[in-house]
């Protein structure tokens, strides 16, 4: 019983630093990255690469959730990885625009104001302060907008859904008492 304990907490810990180690790897990255040549045919091919990146691992995540141990944890490990991703995919753009037409946006984006920028759009709440002012600028914004609503609707659906699978696969195999919230069965 005392071993089952140990092995839970170890796969929670696991679990948790591997989330946080993916955006603490993607905020550096993204503040360090040589993002300078400005916004052209480069940068909106590398926010589809980047976009198709964000597909990819998430249509991985889902595969691996439903084989998961823990599916629960593996579903809210993926989410910490792949919306992290996603939001820095769209920073960089919007630094790169700024960075080549800075009318773009009501004022000149720094790396983390631009992250800020997106991470308003994505939680819809539009402070105001800043705002796209060109049409490539809106055009970058209103595919931002669409995305998000694919990521909220479409993926965290497929994502809480490979978590149920990954919990009916499981269905109670012996694990002892629920030793925190993943462990439950739906």
């Amino acid at each position: 019983m005392e071993r089952d304990a140990a092995h839970r907490r170890r796969v929670l810990l696991g679990h948790c630093l591997r989330g946080t180690g993916s955006v603490v790897l993607l905020m550096a990255l993204y503040f360090l990255a040589p993002l300078q040549g400005g916004f052209g045919v480069l940068t909106v091919l590398t926010l589809v690469l980047g976009l198709v990146a964000f597909g990819l691992l998430t249509a991985w995540q889902v595969g691996a959730i439903t084989r998961a141990e823990y599916p629960r944890l593996s579903a809210l490990e993926a989410i910490a990885t792949a919306v992290p991703l996603f939001l820095v995919v769209f920073s960089a753009t919007y630094y790169m625009l700024s960075e080549s037409i800075p009318a773009t946006f009501t004022e000149p984006l720094d790396r983390t104001d631009a992250l800020y920028f997106t991470v308003t759009v994505f939680a819809t709440v539009g402070f105001g302060d800043i705002a796209a002012t060109t049409g490539t600028g809106r055009v970058l914004v209103t595919v931002q907008m669409i995305a998000d609503l694919i990521v909220v609707g479409v993926i965290a659906k497929a994502l809480f859904g490979a978590m149920k699978i990954g919990m009916r696969r499981r269905g109670g195999e012996g694990q002892g008492g629920p030793p925190f919230v993943d462990d439950e069965d739906p």
